[in-house]
């Protein structure tokens, strides 16, 4: 087996030994760094963040004021850490705004692809925090079923991809990548897994696909943090904003270290490693559930 697999089995069994420090722990705030650990692992990698962390969440007995509000808005630390490690790109892009239409049409783009989430996100999102997010069976078949439509997408016959660079991306492309993410609205469905698969379909290439759902994810994470917040606010304690603070700082750090290996593992590797981890996953989430232990 390749180096790079290795790697990816690493991040898995990490993410498993953060759960059982949280246990040993069994504090608060060892919860709150377990999760904020578990969310930079997660967030970039396609196998769902979300799923991840509310599954953790509960076998941690992890529990506040707030009703999945922090699972929500730790993924702040994802955005700023993508917001750093594009920094230098973004500084050039803004300067180049305002006269580049390679700059413009890409950013236009960014904003067709965010907007099918956002319309669908901000009419449903009650409905999805309260009905969805509280089913572990529904996160485990949506890892199942999107484990098999990565195998499935990755063992097709594609035809040459059409845009190796993100400016590339034309608004069809764009659009399609969007309508695709809406299905993350699912918790385990995966945001990334999502517009991926959206660009691998639509004919981008890997690490095409995989860059675009990066930079996509600073306006998509960045309304559902703001607007979950916002509907929390009133329940918020100094304990709460402490948590939320340290959640972020560690889902920061860990998330910036994911997106560089992410990028790397993608220019040689197929996301079949992926699909099989959500498979099992999901099996073993059905299997918790049924044990009565979820």
């Amino acid at each position: 087996m390749p180096a790079q697999p290795y790697r990816m089995l690493a991040i898995v069994a990490g993410c498993a030994a953060l759960l059982a420090a949280g246990f040993l722990i069994s504090t608060t705030w060892g919860q709150v760094v377990a999760l904020g650990m578990i969310e930079g692992l997660t967030e970039f990698l396609p196998i769902s963040s979300t799923a991840h962390l509310l599954i953790g969440a509960r076998l941690l007995g992890f529990q506040d004021s707030i009703g999945g509000t922090f699972e929500i808005f730790i993924q702040l630390g994802a955005i700023l850490a993508v917001v750093g490690y594009y920094a230098r790109d973004l500084i050039g892009q803004a300067r180049a705004l305002p006269t580049s239409a390679a700059v413009q049409r890409f950013w236009v783009n960014v904003v067709v692809a965010f907007l099918p989430a956002a319309l669908v996100g901000f009419t449903l999102r009650k409905w999805i925090k309260q009905v969805l997010f509280g089913s572990p069976s529904v996160i485990a078949w949506a890892l199942i079923v999107g484990g098999i439509v990565f195998i499935v997408v990755e063992r097709r016959r594609a035809a040459p991809a059409v845009a190796k660079s993100p400016e590339a991306i034309t608004w069809r492309q764009a659009l399609a990548i969007g309508v695709a993410q809406v299905f993350a609205l699912i918790p385990g469905v995966s945001r990334s897994g999502a517009s991926i698969v959206g660009g691998l379909l639509s004919g981008l290439d890997r690490t095409t696909a995989t860059t675009f759902a990066f930079y996509l994810a600073i306006p998509t994470l960045g309304a559902a943090t703001v607007l979950d917040l916002l509907g929390s606010i009133g329940d918020l304690t100094s304990g709460d904003i402490g948590r939320l603070a340290v959640g972020t700082l560690v889902s920061m750090v860990i998330a910036w270290l994911s997106i560089g290996w992410l990028l790397r593992y993608v220019a040689g590797h197929s996301f079949v490693v992926f699909g099989i981890y959500r498979i099992i996953a999901g099996a073993a989430i059905l299997a918790l559930v049924a044990a009565g232990m979820l």
